[in-house]
């Protein structure tokens, strides 16, 4: 058992300061480096948990004796550094979207089988005290049909809305209500999707503006899910699951019941992701196993996301790989 679980940190930008602000905050959890390309921002974030910056990656990895490596960099980056985590054998945490394409995935997915590593993906959805709720509601019943939404606005980030950069708004943001689609009604086997001839309104945008996709599963439900970055706000993000006698509206902030008597409605506590590093870190130092969402699961998301993507650029159907 590892005492106290030192952590690399690849990537220093919004989403790797979450969550160093949550891996501070534990008492068995020593962050030792940051690694950036941009090493002034590297040494910005190492600097409130006294650690070392590093301009490259695999300087930080040759140079710090490390337990795990948590990988947050954006879509486009993805590949090399889970290359060379991987040749250095450490347990990592990624951030989804795993890769803006699935080459890049598959290649890591077959390299962490080969080595039998320690994974974990930011699919923090998963860990929504509402989800564990909602599984247990529908433990004894067989879901039917599920309709998803992510209704937002074109997030703050240059390349968001470049295709090649971010994959799509399916891929980058809807993620999260795929991987909820999966976990709740099982795999997708078939997806047909469109997408709007307009893009985001963005400089230099090639990203759909709103996307659709209806979505077979494996064991007899059906799914839609809509996307768009057309508004100004975050208008609502979640799934809606049906099943006999039984609809769920599960969100980040809670879940409401409907059944032929009044609707219940249950808020979530906010902690899923503090949660979700948790889990890693006690997976890491052999006290648990509550990881949630391993590198292979996340690529059976992954795969999903990236066939509604292929499929709305093409408008024909595309079965999803097993």
């Amino acid at each position: 058992m590892i005492g106290t679980c030192v952590i690399g940190m690849i990537g220093a930008g919004g989403v790797a300061a979450r969550h160093a602000e949550a891996l501070g905050g534990f008492a068995d959890v020593r962050i030792a480096a940051v690694a950036d390309p941009d090493r002034d921002r590297a040494a910005a974030l190492a600097d409130r948990f006294h650690g070392a910056a590093y301009g490259d990656h695999r300087a930080m990895l040759a140079g710090e004796r490390l337990d795990a490596v948590y990988v947050c960099v954006p879509p486009y980056a993805h590949g090399p550094p889970e290359r060379a985590v991987l040749e250095a054998g450490l347990p990592f945490f990624v951030e989804k979207p795993i890769s803006v394409d699935l080459a890049v995935a598959e290649e890591i997915a077959a390299g962490v089988r080969a080595r039998g590593l320690l994974t974990a993906v930011g699919h923090q959805w998963r860990y929504l005290r509402v989800v564990e709720r909602a599984r247990e509601l529908l433990a004894d019943r067989q879901v039917r049909m599920v309709l998803g939404h992510w209704l937002d606005k074109v997030p703050p980030v240059d390349w968001w809305a470049r295709r090649d950069r971010s994959g799509g708004q399916v891929i980058e943001q809807a993620a999260h209500v795929v991987d909820l689609a999966r976990l709740l009604a099982g795999e997708v086997v078939r997806v047909d999707a469109l997408e709007s001839l307009t893009c985001a309104a963005a400089p230099e945008a090639d990203v759909s503006a709103a996307t659709v996709a209806n979505l077979r599963f494996a064991e007899g439900a059906v799914g839609s899910l809509a996307a768009t970055c057309l508004l100004a706000w975050k208008h609502r993000a979640g799934l809606e699951v049906y099943a006999e006698g039984l609809a769920l509206e599960i969100s980040e902030a809670g879940l409401r019941v409907h059944t032929e008597q009044e609707p219940e409605l249950f808020e979530d506590e906010g902690t899923a992701k503090i949660r979700i590093d948790r889990a890693f870190v006690d997976a890491v130092r052999g006290i648990g196993d509550d990881i949630r969402t391993d590198y292979a699961d996340a690529l059976r998301t992954h795969r999903v996301a990236c066939a509604v993507a292929r499929s709305a650029r093409t408008e024909r159907s595309v079965a999803v790989a097993g």
